[in-house]
């Protein structure tokens, strides 16, 4: 059966603050494990007026501390702008308060333009064996093996379930070289997802912490009581992913009637691009959407991505997401 998970980024909305938005991500971790998610994480972005989970670290203690059950975790934390023994140490400490729980996806983007990645301090010459030698040495440093000669403390033995994010084959061949789960940011890259599905799938070769291939697929969903109030909020988001791909980012907008209608031929064609893994409608259109989607991909889990302006209509769509994915449990 097809597990289900959140991805949350966090949002900041216009006219909102970054300490409501934080108050809004815990409140939203509680609600979906109260509706049956498998997982709430968020991810790592710089110097995004909109996006307030840089610290995603802290941000995870914050709503691991507001939560019980659901596993918490990064998707992800991109590597290339850290020590592989800061991360270790990081995520060693929320293992330590709240065993059993973390997971800890990596990416090899730099989560930001090239401004914030020089201001991470860190190296940003081009090395296409980087992000696999760091992936290494951070398992090295959690299975405290002694190749790196050094013992993460935190870290060391810590129980973090490691996944590799991507949006191209690139994540898919070294997840299935690695033996471990692979996770692809269809929910707003969704251009090669068959090819790294088929490459994954293919080459997995099993490991100690998995012995067949696991695979996650982000995917939209915008659920509403009625499809035309579903519409309505999903305006938000378009309008965020339009901002980004004119170089002008800035805080959640409130939902616009008619947006779409608004943007002419190119502007539409941008969205249904980008945003073409989506279900987006009242529940019996979001329940056709993700069983359409499952079906085609074989996906293990989807991890749904929801970005909506008003809290209590996220909250409302996360609820007719799970009973969703209840009817797709009941047909299979």
């Amino acid at each position: 059966m097809t597990a289900f998970s959140l991805l949350d980024l966090v949002p900041v909305i216009e006219g909102g603050s970054v300490s409501q938005a934080l108050a809004n991500a815990a409140d939203l971790a509680r609600h979906a494990e109260s509706v049956g998610f498998n997982r709430y994480w968020t991810a790592e972005h710089h110097g995004m007026a909109g996006i307030a989970s840089a610290a995603t670290s802290v941000v995870l203690g914050h709503v691991a501390a507001a939560t019980s059950t659901i596993r918490i975790g990064a998707g992800g934390i991109m590597l290339p702008n850290h020590a592989p023994l800061a991360i270790a140490e990081q995520f060693g400490t929320l293992d330590a308060l709240f065993p059993g729980r973390i997971d800890l996806g990596l990416g090899r983007a730099p989560g930001s333009d090239q401004r914030v990645a020089h201001a991470m301090r860190r190296n940003l010459q081009s090395d296409a064996n980087a992000f696999p030698q760091d992936v290494l040495e951070l398992q090295s440093l959690f299975a405290d093996d002694g190749q790196t000669g050094i013992t993460a403390t935190p870290g060391a033995g810590a129980k973090v379930d490691l996944w590799i994010l991507g949006s191209s084959t690139f994540g898919a061949q070294l997840a299935a070289a690695l033996g471990l789960p692979y996770a692809f940011a269809s929910h707003f890259a969704p251009d090669a997802l068959a090819s790294a599905i088929a490459i994954y799938r293919r080459d997995f070769r099993p490991s100690a912490v998995l012995e067949r291939p696991y695979l996650m697929a982000g995917f939209n969903v915008f659920a509403a009581d009625t499809d035309e109030e579903a519409e309505l909020l999903a305006s938000s988001q378009q309008q965020a992913f339009v901002a980004l791909r004119t170089g002008n980012p800035g805080k959640l907008k409130p939902p616009v009637a008619g947006y779409r209608d608004t943007l002419g031929v190119q502007g539409q064609s941008i969205l249904d691009h980008v945003l073409q893994c989506s279900a987006v409608g009242g529940p019996a259109k979001v329940a056709r959407g993700i069983a359409e989607f499952v079906t085609r991909t074989g996906v293990d889990e989807l991890m749904i991505a929801t970005s909506i302006y008003d809290h209590e209509a996220r909250k409302r769509s996360l609820t007719i997401t799970a009973d969703a994915m209840a009817e797709l449990k009941v047909a299979a």
